[in-house]
């Protein structure tokens, strides 16, 4: 049963940001969405691929990416690539988030860059949180943490002990930059967690506590 509301809920937030794309394509000339990865958002892919829009209009960028290479099977590009960016979809601009540099601290500038010219305000940002309450790559034990908080720049390098590959994201400020916010989150441990995130206010105990100031559309099953 878990699994088929899990799919019921992937087409209902397809729907729903095929339709916010659709809007903003109705008066402007590109639209962006930003995605999150892991193994959540996969049937959410799925289902936004197959609907008919003007995918050669829409960019897509990621919230975060572990700083791999392409082909690696931790890559967000990749699950983006082999999920998202099938059949018609395929048409879309893609900005991926990892560069040639070495390490994140090296490519954020370069990254930077490449994410000026999108069409902010972003239509949609789906965003995914983990067990320990972190968004995109804010994690509570970052060092990076106060500064991807804080921060105007868009993206930020992270390291984080919890982590085995360190990382780069999109700034709370660059996340914030969009017309509609929405959380795609499974199980009863996650519905838990955002329950205590509605509880507090510590940022840095809870980072999914950053989007819970703006109207948030939450999506979860069980």
């Amino acid at each position: 049963m878990s699994e088929l509301c899990r799919e019921r809920l992937a087409t209902q937030l397809a729907e729903a940001v095929a339709e916010a794309l659709r809007q903003d394509l109705a008066s402007q000339e590109r639209a962006l969405l930003v995605v999150s990865g892991g193994s959540t958002p996969v049937p959410f892919f799925q289902a936004l691929a197959a609907f008919e829009l003007p995918w050669e209009r829409v960019e897509v960028t990621l919230a975060d990416e572990r700083w791999v290479p392409a082909t690696h099977a931790d890559s967000n590009a990749r699950l983006v690539g082999e999920h998202l960016l099938q059949g018609a979809a395929a048409a879309a601009s893609f900005v991926p988030l990892i560069t040639g540099a070495a390490t994140p601290e090296q490519g954020v500038d370069e990254v930077a860059k490449r994410l000026a010219p999108l069409a902010w305000p972003a239509s949609a940002v789906v965003l995914g949180m983990g067990g320990d309450g972190h968004t995109a790559s804010l994690f509570p034990d970052s060092r990076e943490l106060d500064l991807a908080l804080s921060t105007a720049e868009p993206a930020v390098a992270v390291r984080a002990p919890s982590q085995p590959q360190p990382r780069i994201t999109l700034s709370a400020d660059r996340l914030h930059r969009a017309r509609r916010h929405f959380l795609h989150i499974t199980g009863g441990d996650k519905r838990d967690v955002l329950a205590r995130a509605l509880a507090g206010d510590d940022l840095r105990e809870l980072p999914i506590r950053a989007f819970l100031s703006c109207p948030l559309a939450t999506y979860w099953a069980p």
